[in-house]
């Protein structure tokens, strides 16, 4: 299993575990975050951008993946607002890979892993292009005005999804 880290900061030599943003039940108050290589392409964003993203499972109805796909052949769904398209194109990121022994799993829906311990990177690699990255592993990015609409829709689909930063997101229209 491939795990990663993806950052806006290059060069970081070692990650420390750090305080949750929110306190969550079934993790640790303080933790290194990973993600798995199959949700990785859902963090090849700006940190702060918000987003919805989703993807079929066996268990997902038809007219949801007919709805929500729209005759795409992608295997998973990123949804971001049209005003973060800027940042998107000029921040550059760093995806960090680490070795899954110190990890455990979080969130299987999500792909989250956490790490009591300090970790060391294996290797780290530069995205100039986040957009490019996110159409070569298969997933389609789709831009919106307002991400409201469509969090709401997928939270009463059978798709299986996450929903992220949307703290960030505009207010509802």
């Amino acid at each position: 299993m491939r795990l990663f880290h993806v950052s806006e900061e290059d060069r970081i030599d070692i990650f420390q575990p750090r305080p949750l943003p929110e306190p969550r039940k079934d993790a640790p108050d303080q933790a290194v975050w990973a993600i798995d290589e199959d949700h990785l392409p859902n963090y090849l964003l700006p940190r702060n951008c918000p987003r919805v993203t989703f993807h079929a499972t066996p268990a997902s109805k038809s007219d949801d993946v007919e709805r929500f796909f729209d005759n795409s052949q992608a295997r998973r769904m990123i949804v971001v607002e049209q005003g973060w398209l800027d940042r998107i194109l000029n921040t550059a990121l760093y995806v960090y890979e680490f070795s899954a022994a110190p990890f455990r799993l979080l969130d299987v829906s999500a792909g989250y892993y956490v790490s009591r311990e300090a970790v060391v990177p294996l290797s780290a690699r530069k995205i100039n292009d986040p957009i490019q990255e996110i159409a070569g592993s298969g997933c389609e990015l789709r831009f919106v005005p307002n991400l409201w609409p469509i969090r709401d829709g997928i939270m009463r689909s059978t798709l299986d999804y996450s929903i992220i930063r949307m703290r960030n997101a505009l207010p509802r229209t």
